[in-house]
């Protein structure tokens, strides 16, 4: 795993970093939108005290705080896979470019020793999971790492009612802020 020297660096002494995730880069919007949002994100992580430290994997190499030209270069890249927590060793294993989910980037994170995630929306249980059996493995990455993520809640196209139920199944406290309810993404 290559750490970016600031990041590094921000960790040996003991100074806030938050990891976010690629998916958003590689399949969430076209370039360069995508570009200008990722480096947004991370002026506003700087803004606000922290090092920002964006995952993605890049020729099978897992990658923790991409540079701002990684960062370009993988927004101008096609078919870049979504990588989930499964998807890890064989993306790795075989050279390829991989865009960390909620989950991979947990994992990246705690391998790192980074404690914070920023996100979007996690995944969560889909609509009709009684048959399918459709539920993210967010969820149960949430339960099983130590680190905490800050989002806006799970997707809005889930079910959020069956969803907490899984996170709280998993052991993991959710606070809304400012809100009496959970938020959806």
């Amino acid at each position: 795993m290559k750490i970016n020297p600031e990041v590094a660096l921000a960790l040996k002494e003991g100074r806030p970093v938050v990891a976010l995730e690629s998916t958003i880069i590689s399949h969430g919007m076209p370039y360069p939108k995508n570009v200008e949002t990722a480096l947004l994100v991370e002026k506003t992580v700087r803004e606000n005290g922290a090092i920002p430290a964006t995952m993605g994997i890049i020729a099978g190499e897992p990658i923790v705080g991409m540079t701002p030209d990684e960062i370009e270069l993988f927004g101008k890249t096609k078919g870049i896979a979504k990588v989930s927590k499964r998807d890890l060793p064989i993306i790795i294993a075989t050279k390829q470019w991989g865009a960390t989910t909620v989950s991979a980037t947990i994992l990246m994170a705690k391998a790192a020793g980074i404690e914070v995630f920023v996100t979007g929306g996690i995944g969560g249980v889909h609509r009709g999971a009684s048959e399918t059996w459709d539920v993210s493995r967010d969820l149960y990455e949430l339960g099983a790492e130590p680190v905490t993520v800050v989002c806006a809640g799970c997707k809005a196209i889930l079910d959020i009612d069956k969803t907490l139920e899984v996170l709280e199944t998993q052991g993991v406290t959710v606070l809304s802020y400012q809100s009496p309810t959970f938020a959806n993404f």
